[in-house]
């Protein structure tokens, strides 16, 4: 019945909406990943009991900040905890029974329902790149981002098979002013895609902003009772939360919106550098993050999140697809689980320049950590370049075809009777060949993950066509994959009222570019 009102909520709105949806060009889009494959746990039971104690220990005794914010330092004091100025420190146990009341997993809904994904359990979400300033295309190289680059990568993302969610803030669109701009993604997330998105974190204001269009979008019931959003909460670490990041908490809890409550964590700088300690860091800011949303609306989907990188220390830059990096992520995977919480974490890491040997390199490592390491919601699963300054088109595209080998693993191995192959094991019998035999005529389409961009002809057909590298085949996919894109039908009178509650607020205020 849900379902059914859904499609009604998502379809309706007359003739012409339908028409429009029965010419549009299907897209298709794989399944939210279901893992097969056992998790990569590098803890053992002692280590874990160690982390938990001393994240305890952090919050009774040393205390996290929580800054311009005497609502929440009440809210916290009402709750038992020891308040100094902005300090809190929370007692031993506190914030892990306040984390109880949050669920497991939970449904993100996506205004086509084919597309809603579950966050959670063994289910891995991927979503792009999120963030940069900065773009890279192979044609205008370098450059600060512009809306036009966002509605690209909108269109890129909803095109693309293995990404499952829309996104966010793919890229941050520098023409269009600081306090309005947030209008435009979410109303490119809403009009150019029908996957599920995220909401704004910038201020207060602009979380209810997205509620707001939300509920225009999917009907304001069907918010007040679901999830249509997952937005980003960073911790300032170490062990600090900011009005503006609590704020759009706050907003999101009390709709019962989804927040990934996030460290930033650059080992070394933002934390020990040791894995354990910061480990102990990551779970203690997430607890009392958590538990905070739980204050504000008990049972508000929440998400453990662990954004780690590790440092170069002639530089001071962040490095990526680093063992350290890859230990605190399974570590931090195995405390999400403890928690009963969805997990957070990895992405196409790196720190190139370019799509070059490095980028893939870090790119691999950092995206096979988040697969084995029982990631549940996977933001930077494509574009991510230069420590994430910049969107790059073509490793958009590079990436996002790499998440179908995530797909292809997470299957594990079945071995029913089919996969057995005894048959075709007695067919071919000693010296021959399996090309030919009936197994492999029954299965050849869907034995093998197939690449949509890489290469595999021989030196002389590529040689003939041009011999193009990996970044000419991407930049031909780019313009290919934006040449076919049609819109996603949706009820006119639905867009008209986002157009017209986005034009309202826009000229409420000035425009302000800080």
């Amino acid at each position: 019945m849900e379902e059914a009102m859904t499609r009604r909520r998502a379809r309706g709105g007359g003739g012409a909406a339908r028409r429009a949806e029965r010419s549009a060009v299907v897209i298709e889009t794989a399944k939210y990943i279901e893992r097969n494959i056992p998790n990569f746990e590098v803890l053992n039971e002692e280590a874990l009991e160690i982390i938990e104690a001393n994240a305890e220990t952090v919050l009774a005794e040393i205390g996290v900040n929580f800054v311009n914010n005497p609502a929440a330092l009440e809210r916290w004091r009402a709750a038992g905890a020891e308040v100094e100025d902005e300090r809190v420190r929370i007692p031993r146990g506190l914030a892990r029974k306040l984390c109880s009341t949050a669920p497991s997993q939970f449904t993100q809904h996506a205004r086509n329902p084919e597309k809603s994904v579950v966050i959670g359990g063994r289910n891995l979400v991927l979503a792009p790149v999120y963030g940069p300033p900065f773009v890279r295309d192979a044609q205008g190289g370098r450059r600060y981002a512009t809306m036009a680059d966002f509605e690209k990568f909108v269109k890129l993302a909803y095109m693309s098979k293995w990404l499952h969610h829309s996104g966010g803030t793919v890229c941050e669109p520098t023409d269009i002013p600081v306090n309005k701009r947030h209008l435009d993604m979410l109303m490119a997330h809403m009009t150019l895609s029908d996957k599920p998105f995220m909401g704004s974190v910038t201020a207060p204001e602009r979380a209810q902003d997205s509620v707001e269009m939300c509920e225009i979008l999917f009907g304001k019931e069907f918010v007040r009772d679901n999830t249509v959003m997952t937005s980003l909460v960073n911790i300032n670490s170490p062990m600090t939360f900011d009005d503006i990041m609590m704020g759009a908490l706050e907003v999101y809890a009390a709709s019962n919106q989804a927040c990934i409550i996030s460290p930033f964590i650059v080992g070394g700088a933002m934390a020990p550098v040791s894995v354990a300690g910061t480990l102990t860091q990551v779970l203690a800011e997430v607890l009392a993050g958590v538990a905070y949303s739980q204050l504000i609306r008990p049972g508000a989907p929440v998400i453990f999140g662990a954004f780690v990188s590790s440092i170069d220390m002639n530089s001071g830059a962040p490095t990526f697809g680093t063992p350290e990096a890859s230990l605190v992520t399974y570590g931090a995977g195995q405390l999400a689980r403890r928690l009963g919480l969805p997990f957070r974490s990895a992405g196409s890491f790196c720190g190139s320049k370019l799509p070059d040997a490095q980028a893939a390199y870090e790119t691999a490592n950092s995206l096979n950590m988040g697969l084995l390491s029982g990631v549940n919601f996977m933001l930077h699963a494509c574009g991510w370049l230069e420590g994430g300054l910049v969107a790059d088109f073509e490793k958009f595209v590079m990436d996002a075809d790499q998440l179908g080998a995530l797909h292809g693993l997470a299957k594990g191995v079945p071995v029913d009777a089919e996969h057995q192959a005894m048959g075709a094991i007695r067919e071919v019998g000693p010296g021959g060949h399996y090309l030919g035999c009936a197994h492999t005529q029954a299965n050849f389409k869907s034995a093998f993950w197939k690449s949509e961009l890489l290469d595999y002809k021989p030196f002389e057909t590529w040689e003939e066509e041009g011999a193009r590298d990996t970044y000419a085949l991407a930049s031909g996919r780019v313009e290919k994959l934006l040449g076919a894109y049609q819109q996603p039908a949706l009820d006119p009178e639905i867009a008209g009222a986002l157009a017209a509650y986005v034009a309202e607020k826009k000229a409420s205020m000035p425009d302000a570019f800080m």
